[in-house]
């Protein structure tokens, strides 16, 4: 029997209460949908908009997420480094030095029984001084590709150029390379030459009005003051963000992509919580 080609969905950056509701309303409808087997989204803001809990990862996952990744936000709650340890679906960035709790990459089983690698790497680029995303690209795609042709890596990165760099090195060795950490979808979702998935960022899954999820009553007042304001979530115009890749079981090339953007309904409560 030939394996059929199969949809993977992937959301941009959860941010705090709003798009932690955004998720629980819509992540049904858009598997259904899009008939995704597999579900990746970064979880790293989910937490008032910087870091992620246990509890709120296990709600993640029970709203139908199979893996979550993170980037350079993983460290903010103390309390997750236990749950690291415990949780192979929840990733943190496979080039931070090999002593640190967790792991960066997994191996996974779609809905339709395909067996799925999930790596997640974090940018150098005005970012942290970590060891170099390309090199522990190569190590675990090299460990992945021995039991799946099917890879998917989640690259928490600032600048579109070491983005779309790492998309062109990887290039036929993964079926998608997805961007986050910026939280504005770009407009360049392609399937690559060697048949690599590749959006530069997915966006995110948070209130669309405000400043990158953020409120932007607050953003203002820090470019205008440059003082260290804290940001909290927006709350108000919940969208999800993200991208549907189909893919080829067999050979793990991507056959086409296409963009999400979606409003949700309802908008999170204004009760301090977030």
């Amino acid at each position: 029997m030939t394996a059929k080609c199969f949809n993977i969905l992937l959301l941009g950056d959860i941010i705090g209460r709003v798009g932690r509701m955004a998720l629980r309303n819509c992540l049904d409808g858009l598997i259904q949908r899009h008939q995704a087997a597999f579900v990746v989204a970064n979880g790293e803001n989910a937490a008032a908009g910087m870091g992620i809990t246990a509890e709120i990862a296990v709600d993640m996952f029970n709203a139908g997420v199979d893996v979550i990744t993170t980037g350079n936000h993983i460290w903010c709650k103390r309390e997750i480094i236990s749950f690291l340890e415990d949780e192979p679906r929840l990733l943190r960035p496979a080039n931070y030095p090999g002593q640190v709790p967790g792991r960066g990459s997994g191996l996974f089983t779609a809905a339709n029984g395909c067996k799925v690698g999930v790596i997640n790497l974090e940018g150098r680029v005005f970012m942290n001084n970590l060891d170099c995303p390309f090199l522990a690209a190569d190590r675990e795609v090299a460990a992945l590709a021995r039991e799946t042709p099917l890879i998917i890596i989640d690259f928490h990165a600032e600048t579109t150029s070491e983005k779309g760099a790492l998309g062109y090195y990887l290039d036929g060795r993964v079926s998608v390379l997805a961007g986050t950490h910026t939280h504005v979808q770009t407009a360049d979702a392609r399937v690559l030459p060697g048949g690599t998935a590749y959006i530069t960022d997915l966006g995110m899954t948070g209130s669309l009005d405000g400043v990158i999820g953020f409120r932007k009553e607050q953003a203002i007042q820090r470019f205008l003051t440059q003082r260290p304001v804290r940001l909290e979530p927006a709350r108000r115009m919940p969208v999800v963000n993200g991208l549907v890749a189909t893919v080829d079981p067999v050979s793990g090339r991507a056959l086409k992509v296409e963009r999400i953007f979606e409003r949700v309904a309802g908008d999170a409560a204004d009760d301090g919580e977030q």
